[in-house]
């Protein structure tokens, strides 16, 4: 009698948790105009000299974070939540900071080399507990598109700021901290040495200008009406 009642108990709990699906959620943060925070850079990376400028253009901003909420950033409090995806702001910044620099084309066909960049990490990452730990993580395929060679290189940016007690403060350095490790991220990125030896790399091959005419003779040949003129200025 006594096993019959347990099972009885047992039947109906299940019963209701199945009736009840969401009430395992009922405390999951809801993204709301006073808890969603905007990122970008304050200013543009001015990206790195190089001895032949090329001109870059993003083909594509791929999340490989495997973050389901990648807009969530920080669950406890009610929650954070990014106004924009990662993606989106991650080429925000990287476009800004080569267009400052003359470095971005307006599209594929018009530039020497074309960047696939993968988000692997934006946002929060582990911290001591006491402190924010931002943490922005990109790999990035950099593409020749004449000779259809690739190389991939690596950029990752992190920050740390204090954590906070208040609600508005804990946003506040929240926003700070993923702030200055996507900038941190984007300097690694177009002013690091890996994205150097790849454009030398990838543009080695590429043709350079013609070189300038020697002085004396003329570089060229001019006919005149009759065709009578050669190189060097004289007639025949």
């Amino acid at each position: 009698m006594f096993s019959q009642r347990c099972a009885l108990v047992s039947a109906g709990m299940l019963l209701g948790c199945a009736l009840t699906p969401g009430a395992g959620r009922a405390d999951e943060p809801k993204p709301t105009p006073e808890n969603t925070i905007h990122i970008q850079l304050a200013a543009p990376v001015p990206p790195q000299k190089f001895v032949k400028a090329p001109k870059f253009f993003i083909s594509e901003v791929i999340d490989r974070s495997g973050n389901p909420q990648p807009m969530l950033v920080l669950r406890e409090r009610g929650g954070v939540f990014l106004d924009r995806q990662p993606t989106e702001i991650a080429r925000e910044a990287i476009e800004q900071s080569l267009k400052s620099a003359g470095l971005l084309a307006a599209d594929a066909a018009s530039a020497d080399l074309v960047l696939q960049v993968y988000v692997f990490h934006f946002g929060l990452a582990q911290g001591s507990g006491l402190d924010f730990f931002g943490k922005v993580e990109f790999s990035v395929m950099v593409k020749n598109v004449k000779t259809e060679e690739s190389q991939q290189i690596q950029a990752a940016g992190t920050s740390i700021a204090n954590a906070a007690m208040r609600k508005k403060n804990i946003q506040k350095n929240v926003q700070a901290n993923i702030e200055g490790a996507l900038e941190d991220a984007v300097k690694n990125l177009v002013r690091g040495t890996q994205l150097k030896e790849a454009v030398a790399s990838l543009m080695k091959d590429s043709p350079s200008a013609p070189p300038a005419a020697s002085n004396g003779d003329m570089a060229v040949v001019i006919g005149d009406r009759q065709g009578q003129w050669q190189q060097g200025g004289g007639k025949r």
